[in-house]
């Protein structure tokens, strides 16, 4: 169920244009915010209150990367597989990730620590590879940098 807070964020970004559904990104990620991804139920009232149906909404959640749609753990590494990236280590970068934090992409370390994604674009070619934990974008990506990266977000391995 929505919270009186989610409502009023939504409604206040809802006001920004000419038809409610214009909100709707902006509507979804109020909603991670505060939970992390975005349930079912709480797609329903989004809907609802963006007089939207809950397909359309969810084709707008499944679009952007960025909407989660199941829960995933407290730092998501999106790593950018772009051509750009792989060409620069995308392959190598993913294998490093994947032996440290002892899952495959798309899945969330046992202490729900980290969830590791892949993505199509971070906007950062030129200084690829890259990969954003949080807001933050971490360009040129070493084995060793990655290790500390994973450090400064709470990896004890």
């Amino acid at each position: 169920m929505l919270s009186d807070e989610e409502r009023r964020e939504i409604e206040e970004e809802t006001r920004h244009y000419g038809q409610k559904r214009g909100a709707s990104v902006e509507a979804l990620m109020c909603v991670q915010r505060r939970r992390g991804w975005v349930d079912d139920e709480t797609l329903r009232e989004v809907a609802d209150m963006l007089g939207m149906s809950v397909d359309e909404l969810d084709g707008v959640a499944t679009f952007y990367n960025l909407i989660f749609r199941r829960p995933v753990g407290k730092n998501v590494i999106l790593i950018c597989n772009t051509i750009s990236c792989m060409v620069m280590g995308y392959e190598r970068i993913l294998a490093h990730l994947e032996v440290r934090l002892g899952i495959r992409l798309g899945q969330t370390t046992a202490d729900g620590l980290f969830t590791l994604l892949s993505v199509p674009c971070l906007g950062a070619c030129d200084r690829s590879p890259v990969m954003m934990v949080g807001e933050k974008l971490y360009p040129g990506l070493t084995p060793e940098l990655a290790d500390e990266i994973l450090r400064e977000h709470g990896w004890r391995g």
